[in-house]
């Protein structure tokens, strides 16, 4: 994360992309409350006077790794983005996509980190937030291997890594709160996953209104 902090701490102005699926596309399930790609750019552009930077959210409900690599020139290379913050997984892991087993997701993972680094740009990988327990037995027997490849790729390709998922482990019974259903995070959930983002960053702060956002 060292590399991260380093341009948010230099002067040039920076382009911020988030990548992956509904989770980070914010969608529905926030019930009109900001989500943490929202909460991002309101800490960073906002409350640490970085108003020329731009902050993107380019992801897509319902994608997997190979929409992402379908659509990386159009929804990431455009943009050339200095930072990637690229969160996938929750449905390639699903049985209902027979056709992304772990070795093709890492493959996957791998590709769109090598796109993005030819740009010039820093992937950020992050591990997702958790499916409630019983909730989608369709992921959720495959899910924390999914996230151990994500972890897996950013230590071959040496990539900061924010690990959303054990933070949520780490909270126990607390991710009842944070689901709006099976696995798709609510305002709260939204506010966990920023707070999990800024403290990887150094920048959660007690005394920013951002991070001290009410959170059960």
């Amino acid at each position: 994360m060292r590399r991260v902090k380093t341009l948010l701490a230099g002067e040039n102005p920076r382009t911020w992309l988030f990548y992956g699926d509904s989770i980070t596309q914010g969608v529905a399930h926030t019930h009109g409350w900001r989500d943490y790609t929202e909460l991002f750019a309101e800490r960073v552009r906002y409350e640490m006077g970085r108003a020329l930077d731009i902050v993107l959210n380019t992801a897509v409900s319902g994608n997997t790794t190979i929409d992402l690599l379908d659509s990386f020139e159009w929804r990431v290379a455009r943009f050339r983005p200095d930072v990637m913050f690229l969160m996938i997984g929750m449905n390639d892991s699903s049985d209902t996509r027979q056709e992304i087993d772990r070795a093709t997701f890492t493959a996957n993972l791998e590709t769109i980190c090598e796109k993005a680094e030819s740009l010039g740009c820093l992937p950020v990988l992050q591990t997702t937030s958790l499916v409630l327990p019983g909730a989608s037995p369709d992921r959720e027997a495959h899910l924390p291997g999914f996230m151990n490849a994500v972890r897996a790729v950013a230590r071959h390709r040496e990539l900061p890594l924010v690990d959303h998922t054990a933070h949520w482990e780490d909270h126990g019974e607390q991710r009842y709160l944070w689901n709006s259903n099976a696995f798709h995070p609510n305002e709260m959930g939204h506010r966990a996953l920023a707070r999990c983002l800024f403290g990887a960053m150094g920048i959660q702060d007690p005394a920013s209104l951002t991070c001290r956002l009410y959170l059960p």
